[in-house]
């Protein structure tokens, strides 16, 4: 994982500095209002979509054109590269968008693996009845967000902060807390297991006959945690043991208020 920022030019240009190949990108503006665009190696570079937004998956062959040695290529496209705009970019290593079948769930997947990192994509096309789905990772992932490509649909998201904690009816899209209703269309309110996830009968993780892609990750000492805390509603709240230092945190109320999620990276 690494971040990089950089600055909009309106034309082509190479961001680089990235350290490696990445295979999922999660690009924003930081300087003003845009939407959030993912692309990833399993897909095709070109492929968009918003984690913001509901809308499809579309191509734009002037946003992200290829994933490089060391980072990445894009066009002018003006959501991730408009002059004197500014943009940070997220960057995973996943398997240099080498793919395999996986049959561990009675839904047969598509799955990019980088196992030592705890990440995986996983494309699968739904079935609107209660399913599983391989992950390929060989541990339970501890977080795991879909969405369908092909239709307009929310981004059906899963957290499981401990052993006995899950929050399964959230959305990246919206600022919703946990709603068990749509956890049990979501993700049948199971935890996943070691091979695969469980999906419900949602036509947003699971519409009959559409591909749908997940993101899954699972902890990894020293690399990723997930995990869950209590505010306390002072300047001096409470301290997150890790057991690293993070160069990238996500936050999402789970209780309470409904509110945002909140990105902070060391950049």
């Amino acid at each position: 994982f690494n971040t990089v920022l950089y600055s909009g030019n309106s034309s082509t240009q190479s961001i680089t500095g990235v350290g490696f190949q990445p295979d999922l990108v999660w690009i924003k503006r930081r300087d003003g209002t845009e939407n959030h665009y993912w692309q990833d190696s399993t897909r095709g570079s070109t492929q968009q979509i918003y984690s913001n937004l509901q809308d499809a998956q579309f191509n734009e062959t002037t946003a992200v054109t290829s994933f490089d040695a060391d980072g990445f290529t894009m066009g002018s496209y003006n959501g991730i590269n408009n002059t004197g705009e500014t943009y940070v970019a997220w960057c995973w290593k996943v398997n240099g968008g080498t793919t395999s079948t996986n049959t561990d769930g009675s839904i047969t997947s598509t799955v990019q693996v980088n196992a030592k990192a705890g990440i995986s994509i996983v494309t699968y096309t739904g079935t609107q009845s209660d399913a599983t789905v391989g992950h390929g990772l060989g541990v339970a992932p501890s977080l795991v967000i879909t969405k369908s490509l092909t239709s307009t649909n929310g981004w059906p998201t899963l957290i499981q902060t401990n052993s006995s904690t899950r929050y399964d009816g959230l959305r990246l899209n919206e600022a919703n807390l946990n709603n068990s209703g749509n956890g049990l269309g979501f993700f049948q309110n199971k935890t996943p297991t070691d091979s695969f996830f469980y999906l419900g009968n949602s036509d947003e993780s699971n519409k009959n006959g559409i591909l749908t892609i997940a993101y899954c990750f699972a902890e990894v000492a020293g690399f990723t945690s997930i995990g869950g805390y209590t505010g306390n509603g002072s300047d001096n709240g409470p301290i997150i043991t890790t057991g690293f230092e993070p160069a990238w945190l996500m936050i999402k109320v789970m209780t309470g208020s409904a509110d945002g999620w909140f990105m902070v990276d060391n950049k």
